[in-house]
């Protein structure tokens, strides 16, 4: 089996970070891994929905620290290549938001550091009870600023600081509370409750939900006034694809759309 594990149901793929024994940290192999499936998705019409998971008794606890420590030995000290790891991070974790399925983080353990990024950078996240999450890293000295990026863009920005600065987890629920997660499950019915939400956005019209996700990341950081100039245009142009057509007559005839994908 290999670092990461990709198994598809009808339109759902899931993907499983297989390094149990580190956590599924996001060891240079881990991140190289997870960038190769996301750019295969990106091309894969088949493809309609995401879920991504992490083997054994965690989601996933960050960066791999011991690979980073060794990362010093070099002359600069390492500067060169941690500028070039937390780059090829920050590549990967835009990646899922470029995608055009939806992204599915199904969440258990911990979430820590970069594996708190992780989920904070996923569309949606379903959490087993019991998960601690945490961007913890100045605990150890080190600030966790790329996490911070999507962190703060997910919950209120105070509450962001504190977990930033504090070091402190936060149980599943306050998760959901803060809007960190959409769903929190018993742990023996996360798969399940992360599998029916997956399946439901599945039957939605692909084309649709790709020219909605892009455009939800793209209107975020406009003024309110170009926001809704961009997304009228948007809108505009969904109107014109036959298969918007097909599904608004199907309503007003209150029959089930024939689409072509």
């Amino acid at each position: 089996m290999g670092i990461l594990e990709r198994g598809d149901t009808g339109a759902v793929a899931r993907l499983k970070m297989n390094a149990p024994d580190r956590l599924n940290a996001l060891s240079e192999e881990m991140l190289a891994a997870l960038q190769a499936e996301f750019d295969a998705l990106r091309e894969d019409s088949s493809i309609r929905v995401v879920i991504l998971s992490g083997a054994g008794k965690g989601f996933c606890a960050g960066h791999d620290l011991k690979q980073m420590t060794a990362g010093r030995q070099a002359e600069d000290g390492g500067k060169a290549y941690f500028l070039d790891l937390f780059a090829q991070c920050t590549r990967m974790m835009l990646s899922i938001q470029s995608l055009p399925q939806p992204v599915i983080a199904q969440v258990h353990g911990i979430a820590t550091a970069a594996g708190c990024q992780l989920v904070a950078s996923c569309d949606l996240a379903v959490a087993a009870e019991g998960t601690r999450f945490g961007v913890n890293g100045v605990n150890i000295g080190l600030f966790c600023s790329t996490p911070m990026v999507a962190l703060s863009r997910n919950i209120p920005r105070k509450r962001a600081f504190e977990m930033l600065t504090t070091g402190d987890f936060i149980s599943a629920e306050r998760a959901s509370e803060l809007g960190l997660v959409n769903r929190v499950a018993p742990e023996m019915l996360l798969e399940h409750e992360t599998q029916a939400l997956a399946d439901q956005l599945a039957t939605k019209l692909g084309s649709a939900v790709k020219i909605g996700k892009q455009a939800f990341y793209q209107q975020l950081d406009m003024p309110i006034e170009q926001a809704y100039a961009y997304t009228g245009e948007v809108m505009a142009q969904n109107m014109l694809h036959r298969d918007t057509e097909e599904g608004i007559s199907a309503f007003i005839e209150k029959r089930p759309p024939n689409w072509d994908q």
